[in-house]
């Protein structure tokens, strides 16, 4: 026999098919994975006649949309010798059911829209709606990937689509339904095809095997369903490598060293590492991970994805339940969900969102990977927000410490940068080197918390001693309140710091060296900062202020609006004013003011004033008083 000679059909080796088209849904029986919704519907809507003339199938990739495509083409054309209607019960194959499955049916048109975008393609189709089907029940057309038509596609689209002849259905596929014009989604009956959860890929991937009689661990099982991301497609894409990379057994290790992951034990040893701050055994930990082959950015996926694991844990116990886990994955998840805090866990989850882009992003991701966990590890020993505020809270209701009397932290103390969590918070003169905290609408500074030795030495040096207290220093010229501190301004030439103190301060409590105040929503940061610092130029002494939530009095500019109503609301109770009033309709009071104490003798009569100047005032006319 020749080479040119073919071979017999039976000597021909079957071409391999791969287990995405192999096990592809022929029914709706098969689409119950994942998509139990929209079967629902179709089904209720068959029996009841009600079937629409467009569909739209959205979804991720490989979550079967064009599959179900052509299972409602065969559902729409079902024919067999007892039953000619459409349904979805298609366990028996039709007369067009293997053709359309197959993609090869005349009646059934598929049309990639990725290829055909332009007007011209969809002219076509309209001048060909009209004529009927040559063999099914429904001539229908198949456009996968909608969005990719171009808006003039869409529009030429739009009365055949609303008003199509009885014999024509159009189903459309599309993985980014937003760009698809909301007057075509309006013609169509919308179906949302859902990620394909990891407990029912790992099942579906079970069945497939034994069927297939391919031996294979849970653990490789469910890493391939954690890769898959919800595509069963992908899912059996990566399924096939898998048993071909293992020989045609499906092992853990191999489908690791094939995916280039991480061990989910490992992982979760470098989890245990971090939040315990141990910063040599975490990046021991990661070179070991990395010269096992595991990808740096795919190590830190690996613990951002057990990070969310173990806060879900910790809110909802029942995740442990889910087959996609590996027992250590379980076990250790929910021990580290009873001693981790949340506030740790979500720190090191916002760590690591902005960690991943910069190691994948990096021309060294090995040295970008180690940076991102020595930062994981250092910030396990800083306190919460809320220790800090309640360590601030102690400090500062203990023996005075960080008070207003000028003197600088010793060298060895530290700064805590958490404000209080009730309480004023206090802004204190400070010196060349001490920092300052922004907080709320002025600028605030940090209070020194003293070391151990700080503290002992102060202990050391607290005796009581018959010496007389010195006496505070006053200021020299005296501030009461806000009036003053606006005098003060006047004085001094500050027109922008005393329109800020009229419209944003509120008064408090007023001491030699102490204002409590409080400030309006709007104010701006840098208003009680300016403020201490002015008065300390002005006054000669150190300032203290305080912004207090107490203070809640109203601004000078507020008192000054209010007193003007209250002496326009008595000027009306006058009678002569009342008389005046009635007497000229439409005359209003604009202005109320009070006559300078040495004027006061001399008085003049408002009736009198009124009767003299009778006829010199017109309806409407404004008065001042």
């Amino acid at each position: 026999m020749s080479d040119d000679t073919p071979l017999p059909s039976g000597d021909r080796p079957a071409a391999y098919r791969v287990l995405a088209r192999k096990y592809r849904p022929k029914d709706f029986t098969d689409l119950m994975v994942g998509q139990e919704p929209m079967v629902r519907t179709l089904t209720n809507a068959f029996e009841a006649g009600r079937i629409a003339q467009a569909y739209m199938l959205t979804g991720v990739r490989g979550v079967g949309k064009t599959t179900t495509a052509r299972i409602l083409a065969r559902a729409l054309n079902y024919k067999t010798a007892d039953i000619d209607r459409p349904t979805i019960d298609l366990k028996v194959p039709g007369e067009h059911c293997q053709a359309i499955m197959e993609g090869r049916h005349v009646d059934v048109i598929e049309m990639d829209a990725a290829s055909h975008t332009g007007i011209d393609d969809i002219r076509e189709i309209i001048e060909q709606v009209r004529y009927r089907p040559v063999s099914a029940r429904y001539k229908v057309y198949i456009i996968d990937e909608v969005h990719m038509l171009s808006t003039q596609a869409f529009n030429g689209l739009l009365k055949t689509l609303e008003e199509p002849p009885e014999h024509v259905k159009f189903i459309f596929a599309t993985t980014e339904i937003r760009k698809v014009p909301i007057t075509v989604l309006s013609r169509c009956q919308r179906f949302d095809l859902r990620r394909i959860a990891a407990t029912d890929l790992v099942g579906l991937f079970s069945t497939i095997l034994q069927k297939e009689g391919v031996q294979a661990e849970p653990d490789a099982l469910a890493m391939i369903a954690r890769a898959a991301e919800g595509s069963a497609r992908d899912g059996l894409s990566l399924l096939d490598q898998a048993i071909a990379h293992g020989g045609g057994v499906v092992e853990a290790s191999a489908v690791r060293s094939m995916l280039g992951l991480a061990d989910r034990a490992r992982i979760v040893d470098l989890f245990g590492h971090i939040v315990r701050g141990d910063v040599a055994a975490a990046l021991a930990e990661f070179a070991a991970q990395y010269e096992a082959g595991a990808s740096p950015p795919v190590v830190l996926t690996d613990l951002a994805d057990f990070t969310h694991l173990v806060t879900r844990m910790k809110y909802v116990p029942d995740a442990a339940g889910d087959q996609s886990l590996s027992e250590i994955e379980r076990v250790r998840g929910a021990e580290l969900s009873q001693s981790v805090a949340v506030s740790a866990l979500s720190r090191i989850w916002q760590m690591l969102l902005k960690g991943i882009p910069e190691t994948e992003a990096s021309s060294r991701p090995a040295g970008a990977a180690e940076m991102v966990l020595i930062r994981l590890a250092h910030a396990a020993h800083l306190p919460s927000p809320e220790d800090a505020a309640r360590r601030l809270a102690e400090l500062s209701a203990g023996a005075g410490i960080g008070g207003g009397n000028g003197q600088r932290a010793p060298s060895g103390s530290s700064y805590s940068s958490a404000p209080q969590a009730s309480g004023p918070v206090a802004a204190v003169g400070r010196g060349p080197d001490q920092p300052v905290m922004r907080s709320g609408g002025g600028a605030t500074m940090l209070r020194p918390v003293p070391s151990e030795e700080t503290q002992q030495q102060s202990s050391a040096q607290a005796v009581p001693h018959t010496e007389p207290a010195e006496a505070a220093p006053q200021p020299k010229v005296p501030v009461r309140s806000l009036e003053d501190i606006s005098e003060l301004c006047t004085k001094n030439r500050d027109i922008r710091l005393r329109a800020l103190l009229r419209n944003f301060v509120r008064p408090g409590r007023f001491e030699p060296g102490r204002a409590e105040i409080g400030l309006g929503d709007d104010a701006p940061k840098a208003l009680v900062g300016d403020l201490q610092r002015r008065l300390e130029e002005w006054t000669g002494i150190r300032w203290m202020v305080i912004v207090s939530r107490e203070a809640t009095g109203p601004t000078l500019a507020e008192a000054e609006v209010k007193a003007q109503e209250e002496r326009v609301a008595d000027a009306r109770q006058d009678p002569d004013v009342a008389a005046i009033l009635q007497r000229f309709p439409g005359a209003r009071i604009t202005d109320v003011r009070i006559k300078a104490p040495e004027v006061e003798s001399e008085t003049v009569e408002v009736a009198a004033a009124a009767e003299s100047a009778e006829g010199d005032i017109l309806p409407g006319d404004d008065i001042e008083f």
